[in-house]
């Protein structure tokens, strides 16, 4: 049967092999997925909330700026490392408290933004207004999955876990973005 561990349940066809701890805390958006109920829609929000850290880090410390558009990739790479152990551990083929690939794609449907002027600062509530949209049309995409969304989920390994995510990522920041320049155009800020 199953043995419950610390870190989720352990099924029949995990390959034995432990993960790395960090790859646990990476996997599980330090935690965000085991909150329930909805658990890829909290770690979606633990994700923007991330990249809003970040991008006030890299600007309050004057890092280089190729460093916020890097990210995402950055990400993506660690997210399916850490999904990958994770999947390789528990058997389980994308088991809905590994978010990490919500990260990255929320990271990604965010990324026009940095583009767009709308991480200048602004008005609170307008700022805020700027950033539902690729967090909204993220998780419709992730939810929905149209076409290669799909396709991409039956990847082997953490990459079946995070391709689909970053698709997802990729549709909403395609549509985000010039939703975003038109309301900045329209809005005269």
């Amino acid at each position: 049967m199953f043995e419950k561990q610390a870190s989720g349940l352990i099924s029949p066809q995990s390959s034995g092999r432990k993960a790395p701890r960090p790859a646990w805390w990476l996997a599980t958006g330090f935690g965000s997925g085991y909150l329930r109920p909805a658990p890829g829609t909290w770690g979606s929000l633990a994700g923007l909330a991330a990249w809003l850290l970040l991008v006030w880090i890299v600007r309050g410390w004057a890092l280089p700026s190729w460093v916020l558009p890097a990210a995402p990739l950055a990400l993506t790479l660690m997210a399916v490392w850490a999904a990958d152990g994770v999947v390789g551990e528990t058997g389980q083929k994308d088991p809905s408290f590994v978010v990490a690939d919500e990260w990255a794609g929320v990271w990604i449907a965010l990324t026009p933004l940095l583009f767009t002027g709308t991480v200048q600062p602004r008005p609170w509530s307008l700022w805020a207004a700027q950033l539902v949209a690729p967090f909204l049309l993220f998780r419709l995409f992730d939810i929905w999955k149209p076409g290669a969304v799909d396709r991409a989920q039956h990847l082997p390994g953490g990459w079946g876990v995070v391709a689909d995510d970053v698709l997802a990522g990729l549709l909403a920041a395609l549509i985000a973005w010039p939703l975003d320049r038109w309301l900045v155009a329209h809005l005269k800020i």
